[in-house]
């Protein structure tokens, strides 16, 4: 009779554990993003093309998971992308190789279908599936290709990544053609508990994007910033989401969609979004005849995205704009613009917080041009790898405990 009540028991709370199970409540948090645009003509995929192919691109996550699912962009499309398939693996490399670890190939559905059709500007997301991640994994996106434009194409052309387009729906990769930008992938989901995890998204120019970082490193201050969050045990269930694009502008002009007109896109309906960090401008004020004028009209906008994160339950932390005394955007016209934005990033209290990249990257002895030291190339404006690690390791974590 005890057994009996003792298996009982255990039978009940096996019930109820599978229950509370079956109860909680999950969400989708994006561990790695990209910013999307419509490809340039030099940026677009190389012979043999995509169409008819297969092409394998390479992601460094943020924070690890069980379950996934992946969100492919047709945004900037204006005909169908037809893709036969499209598995995930984890790949042997930051990008610099092909290679996958073969045993963990998985093959992802779209509404239960091995293939799916994207129709021109929409956005999809595949089905969930069980695949296991580990923190900052390097996650391989294989897709084979059925009919696509060759000249239409969505993507993120600084991925400071390798890609690689093998010819025909294939699984082999030797001989591949190789080319340093993404397309068509927009993010990794992981189904995790609700309020558990969430993101950081940082939205930028090229200083996000990560001009000047080692192709195949995965060392833009974003990642720098993602490996100390996952190291704090108060952070390690925050993503850092880069959402840079090359010669971006706040305000019109410059690369890709300005930053005003993704924001919506891009951190307020981004899945999991907690904290936003804004490091824009630059490109702005680089191209200003008035840097005063253009100043009061980035201050204006940066105004607009505080009030619209807030809304949204969002903390929101703006970045500094860095020195570019050197650099042929330079004037003093447009370094008093400068100094007005930053003045005002840094004693407002409009933003939840300051990331003072200006102080953290500036030249001790001439604070209106960038430390030597960080230089890339010499142009003044882009830092190098040891720059964009300083930048990530300026930020306090304390802004993301809040």
């Amino acid at each position: 009779m005890k057994k009996s009540v003792l298996l009982l028991t255990a039978m009940l709370m096996v019930s109820m554990m599978m229950s509370a199970k079956k109860e909680k409540k999950m969400q989708y948090v994006a561990t790695w993003t990209t910013a999307i645009q419509k490809v340039e003509p030099h940026n677009l995929p190389p012979a043999p093309y995509l169409s008819g192919n297969t092409l394998r691109q390479i992601v460094e996550i943020s924070f690890g998971g069980e379950e996934v699912a992946l969100k492919l962009s047709n945004e900037f499309n204006t005909e169908e992308t037809e893709i036969l398939g499209v598995e995930l693996a984890e790949a042997d490399s930051q990008g610099s190789s092909h290679h996958i670890e073969g045993h963990t190939s998985t093959p992802l559905t779209f509404n239960g279908l091995r293939g799916v059709t994207m129709k021109p500007g929409e956005v999809i997301v595949s089905d969930l599936v069980p695949f296991k991640m580990k923190p900052r994994m390097n996650v391989a996106i294989t897709i084979h290709f059925g009919k696509v434009s060759n000249t239409d194409v969505t993507g993120h052309p600084g991925s400071r990544t390798s890609s690689y387009i093998a010819k025909g729906d294939t699984k082999i990769f030797t001989g591949a053609e190789e080319t340093a930008h993404w397309y068509y992938i927009n993010s990794l989901l992981v189904a995790v508990p609700e309020g558990k995890y969430g993101s950081i998204a940082a939205i930028g120019n090229s200083i996000t994007d990560g001009r000047g970082t080692t192709t195949n490193g995965q060392n833009r201050w974003t990642d720098i910033l993602s490996k100390r969050l996952l190291k704090n045990k108060k952070t390690r269930n925050l993503s850092v989401l880069n959402l840079g694009l090359g010669g971006n502008c706040v305000l019109r002009g410059g690369l890709g969609p300005t930053a005003n007109s993704r924001y919506d896109r891009d951190v307020l309906r981004q899945e999991g979004v907690k904290y936003a960090i804004v490091f824009e401008g630059v490109n702005d004020l680089g191209g200003a005849r008035d840097g005063e004028a253009t100043a009061k009209q980035l201050i204006e906008s940066f105004k607009k995205m505080i009030g619209l994160a807030h809304a949204k339950g969002i903390k929101i932390y703006g970045g500094t704009i860095m020195p570019f005394k050197g650099n042929n955007y330079y004037n003093e016209s447009r370094e008093k613009g400068r100094q007005m934005v930053n003045e005002w990033i840094r004693t407002s209290g409009e933003y939840d917080g300051v990331i003072d990249f200006d102080a953290a990257m500036r030249d001790p002895e001439q604070p209106d041009r960038l430390n030597p030291e960080y230089l890339f190339e010499n142009d003044w404006l882009h830092p190098n790898a040891k720059g964009y690690q300083k930048m990530g390791e300026c930020i306090d974590l304390n802004l993301f405990t809040r």
